[in-house]
């Protein structure tokens, strides 16, 4: 296939990252479940915990799928389930019907998952640029956010126009998302699944990514627990920014520069990571991690927000550097089918734990909860990062010794 074709799937990549982050609900949506619908945050923490479970459910068959039948198509599967999902929401007046149309976008974040990572790294591959992946995944990344803080800025306003407003554009997004992903090419692959039933097949990468390989199951957990620290505040910042009196006007202003920040960091995490070295760059995430936590548990001011400022930059440097090193221990045949291992991962611990931290936030406050949160990140996240630094040292010892890393 021509070069030229296959750069025109970067550029659709690029597209396509903004567009699927422009979510223009995202900035209100938590007082659309709990003030519109009249949920609370247990009812909001259990629906994504939910969400978690139907992306398990659909986690590793898709990457499996995406792997065996074409990135591309999975994409387009995606799309069409984005349009029926928030389609949903405009019909939404209960906890079923939100948790209906929660379980269909689920579906649809599952297909996504690592089809768009693995066709860049494709696409790349066929033009011999894989070294430079770490930059573009970074810019796919910051083109994402930026996406967000986009649809954000505008939020608050079209949520107090009229409150299914932002639901109604968000449909048309993912129309306009359908379209694009029918435009790109599935680029040619040096190996595909082969060898065995596809059950087997499956299990062989899943043994793989989680026994066999070390440095890859370093990387992927250690990715995973950096992905739930800063996944828990998205839930819960908007009525601890209620509570602390901040106006319904600066919602999305706030929300865009979240996104914003992700976006900033995700395009230097590799200047940073080249800057720091990959063990200071890891010790610094985790610290990130904790100054987030304090200071959003200890505090209580109009601008106490912005300590989350503090782990949306973590979640921007963390994706391009972490990414990368998985896609380096993964191979063609495998590639969506790892990085959908590592979503299995995150919506499985995420499953397993948000329904709690709801139930620490109703029941003691958002402060407490912050606080329980920050404990149990650092429980989980000090230890990764202590085996994923020495795994890195090993593969650089046995590269310097002329090893093939294992």
């Amino acid at each position: 296939m021509p070069t030229v074709t296959l750069s025109r799937n970067i550029r659709a990549l690029y597209a396509f990252s903004f567009l699927k982050m422009t979510l223009f609900p995202m900035a209100i949506i938590t007082l659309f479940w709990k003030d519109h619908i009249g949920l609370s945050l247990t009812e909001i923490l259990l629906i994504q915990g939910l969400f978690s479970l139907a992306t398990l459910l659909f986690e590793y068959p898709s990457g499996y799928l995406s792997d065996l039948l074409g990135y591309r198509l999975c994409l387009n599967m995606a799309a069409a389930l984005g349009i029926v999902g928030w389609g949903f929401y405009l019909r939404a007046d209960s906890f079923g019907t939100v948790l209906l149309a929660e379980l269909i976008l689920g579906a649809s974040f599952a297909f996504i998952s690592g089809s768009d990572s693995a066709l860049l790294y494709e696409t790349l591959d066929n033009e011999d640029r894989t070294h430079q992946y770490s930059q573009f995944e970074g810019r796919m990344l910051g083109l994402a956010q930026t996406g967000e803080a986009v649809g954000a800025l505008f939020a608050g306003t079209l949520y107090a126009f009229f409150p299914l407003l932002p639901f109604i554009i968000q449909v048309a997004i993912w129309v306009m998302i359908l379209l694009l992903t029918f435009s790109m090419r599935e680029p040619e692959r040096t190996h595909t699944p082969h060898g065995g039933s596809h059950l087997t097949q499956a299990w062989g990468t899943v043994r793989h990514a989680l026994k066999e390989n070390r440095r890859l199951r370093a990387a992927l957990l250690f990715s995973v627990f950096l992905g739930l620290a800063s996944f828990y505040p998205v839930w819960l910042i908007q009525p601890f920014m209620q509570e602390t009196g901040v106006p319904l006007a600066w919602f999305g202003p706030i929300w865009a520069g979240a996104n914003l920040t992700v976006a900033i960091f995700s395009w230097l995490s590799h200047r940073v990571a080249f800057a720091l070295g990959t063990r200071m760059m890891a010790i610094t995430l985790v610290g990130l991690v904790l100054a987030g936590y304090l200071g959003l548990a200890m505090t209580a001011a109009s601008l106490s927000f912005l300590f989350y400022y503090l782990l949306t930059s973590m979640r921007g440097l963390q994706g391009p550097m972490l990414k990368n090193c998985i896609q380096l221990q993964s191979r063609s045949g495998n590639r969506a089918s790892i990085m959908s291992i590592k979503s299995f991962l995150f919506r499985f611990f995420f499953f397993c734990t948000g329904p709690l931290a709801g139930m620490a936030a109703d029941r003691w406050g958002l402060n407490t909860a912050f606080f329980i949160l920050g404990v149990a990140m650092m429980l989980v996240l000090v230890p990764a990062v202590v085996v994923f630094i020495q795994s890195t040292n090993d593969e650089k010892r046995e590269f310097s010794a002329g090893k093939e890393p294992s």
